[in-house]
């Protein structure tokens, strides 16, 4: 229950900093700059670049029509956690005090990037979303299963940018591109966490030594796989064993030591969870 608890409030602690992290990147990087990085807010900031109107406000007005259409489809929890959300970060991208800290647009377009990609992680974490963009491109694969709903949010954000090359300059475009990939990326990061392991499958005639040294040297279990080759047809076991990568270097040390001539192959592990690993509700 206490564990609970716990997990509960740092994920309602990073929620509220999700929001307000993305939300200055508006106007820390964004805003001034005419980088418009895919979504709803994207489109709000093409529209302003024709009527004198304030982007969060606009974002919200947007969102509304496609929350009220996504209810039936994602419930009344995902929808109340998400709509808090759109709503707190469209306040905020208006009201923050924040100056713009840059000119330089390529700066921009990271810094806005990594900021916008980090309160993205952070509230996705939570089981929630900012905008209504996820939930027009689930309606439209709803409509027309052969769409994806990766290829439709991608769709959705290209047009936002190729909007900015035709409403500000080409040159905004490939920096609303920059942002977007930079944003993306952190965004994966954080959710799926930064510190990533590596598993390693090891053929050698050697195991039983190998597998010893890993579990009293590393403190790592290790997996047997029976297989058999198919030129030689024949029978052997193989190793399955991951690491950390600070560990990954004297895993090969060990296995070069007691078998200059076993076979390794190496992998990067996105998610590890378990003994030896966080726990999702560490």
């Amino acid at each position: 229950m206490i564990a609970e608890k716990r997990r509960r409030y740092i994920e309602m602690a990073g929620y509220a900093a999700g929001l307000v992290i993305m939300s200055a990147a508006y106007p820390l990087f964004f805003l001034d700059n005419d980088i418009a990085p895919g979504g709803l807010s994207g489109v709000a900031m093409l529209l302003r670049g024709y009527l004198p109107i304030n982007v969060g406000l606009t974002t919200f007005i947007l969102n509304v029509p496609l929350f009220l259409l996504g209810y039936r489809q994602r419930g009344f929890a995902f929808i109340a956690r998400s709509f808090l959300a759109m709503t707190v970060t469209s306040v905020l991208i208006d009201s923050l005090p924040f100056p713009t800290l840059t000119r330089d647009a390529m700066l921009a377009s990271l810094g806005g990037g990594v900021l916008l990609g980090v309160g993205l992680g952070l509230v996705i974490r939570a089981n929630a979303t900012t905008g209504g963009t996820d939930m027009a491109a689930m309606m439209l694969h709803r409509r027309f299963p052969a769409l994806s709903i990766g290829g439709i949010l991608l769709a959705i954000d290209c047009v936002v940018i190729l909007g900015a090359a035709i409403v500000f300059e080409p040159q905004s475009a490939l920096y609303a591109l920059v942002a977007l990939y930079v944003s993306t990326r952190t965004m994966d990061a954080v959710v799926t966490g930064f510190d990533t392991a590596k598993a390693y499958f090891i053929i050698s005639d050697d195991h039983a030594a190998i597998a010893s040294r890993v579990m009293s040297d590393l403190r790592r279990g290790v997996t047997l796989l029976h297989s058999r080759g198919a030129y030689t047809g024949a029978e052997r076991e193989v190793l399955l064993c991951v690491v950390t990568r600070t560990q990954a270097p004297m895993l090969r040390r060990i296995v070069c030591s007691a078998d200059p001539a076993a076979f390794m192959i190496a992998t990067d592990v996105r998610e590890a969870m378990g003994e030896g690993f966080e726990r999702e509700d560490s």
